[in-house]
């Protein structure tokens, strides 16, 4: 285990010379700014052909339907200023991905299978240093070998298919192509899922076992799926309370804990040629959640006298709508903007409302395959939340900060060094992080946490 950290920290570059050329996973990747194709760029393009092309097995696999795809995205983040404090980080991600044509392999009509699974290395920045409530990065993990997703697709009609499996809902749902080449995670799976769901929804790190059906037309497509409701399961008497570390290998396959439940429709469009997609969703979460104010008995959580029991809330729900729309093209590329919003109630969450925006380049004239985007965040913390500061001041510390809300600005830049190896310079700002919450050095505990800003360097390896 020494010696495999050692050489994914160098890059794993050398993993290049013994892995065949990578073909796109059905499954997709969020973390993956290239768009999903069957040919995406591979680093294998790039070596000696005695060295991209070490075994024949490659082609002999893929006649028979079966493809595999490596990927490693290293990454170093800093943060020169405010958050709990300043400093640095090194985490990255080694992700194998399987691929399986069974009718071609067994003769399955209409029958896929996917697997992928991922190394996930070093630390994170946010609980060390930001204090964020959006995450600075969307492969931040704890350590560990991990399987996220595994299951069979099956089409069953003209545009339909039926999934079935241990699955990640951000692979499919909230999904915007313009927000790809962004590295903080709420412009993916978005901040109010993370903070109010069990473990954070069935997202990465963390997916779970669940069924999903689609149907698809030229211009609509309708998207459903039930997942069990809790990733990691409950907490035990003697288990950890971080979630990564109740279900550390992704093989606690759980199907006892209530539903959580994904909707989403799709309309696809195009205003002079240039095409657009329009999608409404919501979720719904049939578990029981605790109130942000209010104990069992009515009286407010802060106070001295409350049996300290959160009040028991049945259910939970989220309503979102987005829009991706291409506004440019051009023979090198062209640019494309999102915008989407998020709402969920506010007695049982942390944050009850969510919004993004931003706009992203591809192909500039001396350097077609590069990008460029900017991004805009904001999480707004929940009434609920914010009662319970305002009585805890009340029964305390009159001058401890409220919360409010965090709001993030996002710079990035996507260099393609040569095809399948890319370098990704990011800089991201963090107003109010942790939606305004006191500073722990603080030893009267009234001064916020200052502004952050974080500076990174990111590398992806495709082969």
């Amino acid at each position: 285990m020494r010696a495999l950290r050692i050489i994914i920290g160098l890059g794993a570059t050398c993993a290049a010379l013994v892995f065949a050329e990578a073909a796109a996973a059905r499954g997709g990747d969020h973390h993956d700014p290239t768009p999903q194709s069957d040919n995406p760029p591979t680093i294998a393009t790039s070596l000696p052909d005695t060295l991209a092309q070490p075994a024949a097995a490659r082609d002999a696999l893929a006649a028979r339907g079966f493809e595999f795809g490596l990927k490693y995205i290293g990454e170093t983040f800093s943060d020169v200023s405010g958050g709990l404090r300043r400093g640095t980080i090194y985490d990255g991600k080694l992700r194998i991905a399987l691929d399986a044509d069974l009718d071609k392999a067994f003769g399955f009509t209409g029958l896929v299978f996917h697997a992928n699974a991922s190394q996930l290395h070093g630390r994170g920045i946010d609980q060390f240093y930001t204090g964020a409530l959006m995450p600075v990065s969307n492969i931040e993990a704890t350590p560990t070998t991990r399987l996220f997703e595994a299951w069979l697709e099956q089409s069953i009609a003209e545009g339909g298919s039926i999934r079935l499996g241990q699955m990640g809902a951000d692979q499919e749902f909230m999904a915007r192509a313009s927000a790809k080449i962004f590295v903080n995670n709420s412009f993916g799976w978005p901040a109010l899922a993370i903070a109010d769901l069990p473990a954070g929804g069935a997202a990465f790190p963390l997916s779970n076992l669940g069924a999903r059906a689609k149907w698809e037309t030229e211009r609509f497509a309708l998207l459903a799926a039930v997942f069990d409701g809790d990733p990691a399961g409950p907490q035990g008497a003697f288990e950890s309370p971080d979630p990564q570390r109740r279900n550390p290998d992704g093989l606690r396959f759980r199907l006892k804990d209530a539903p959580f439940v994904i909707g989403e429709g799709q309309w696809k469009y195009a205003v002079d040629d240039l095409p657009g997609v329009a999608k409404i969703g919501g979720w719904r979460h049939f578990g029981v959640f605790a109130d942000e104010r209010f104990g069992a008995d009515g009286l407010s959580l802060a106070d001295p006298a409350s049996v300290g029991v959160p009040l028991r809330r049945r259910g939970n729900f989220g309503l979102y709508a987005l829009v991706d729309q291409q506004i440019f093209k051009s023979e090198a590329g062209g640019a494309g903007a999102f915008a989407r919003a998020e709402v969920a109630p506010n007695d049982r969450n942390l944050v009850n409302f969510y919004a993004d925006a931003g706009v992203s380049f591809r192909g500039a004239p001396a350097r077609p395959d590069d990008l460029f985007g900017v991004a805009v965040g904001y999480a707004r913390v929940s009434n609920g939340a914010r009662g319970l500061d305002r009585d805890t001041a009340a029964f305390g510390n009159q001058f401890a900060p409220i919360r409010s809300g965090e709001a993030l600005v996002e710079a990035t830049y996507i260099a393609s060094l040569v095809p399948g190896w890319t370098l990704q310079p990011d800089l991201q700002y963090i107003r109010r992080p942790g939606g305004n919450i006191a500073d722990p050095r603080d030893p009267n505990g009234v001064r916020s946490l200052r502004n952050a800003l974080v500076v990174g360097l990111r590398t992806l390896i495709r082969y």
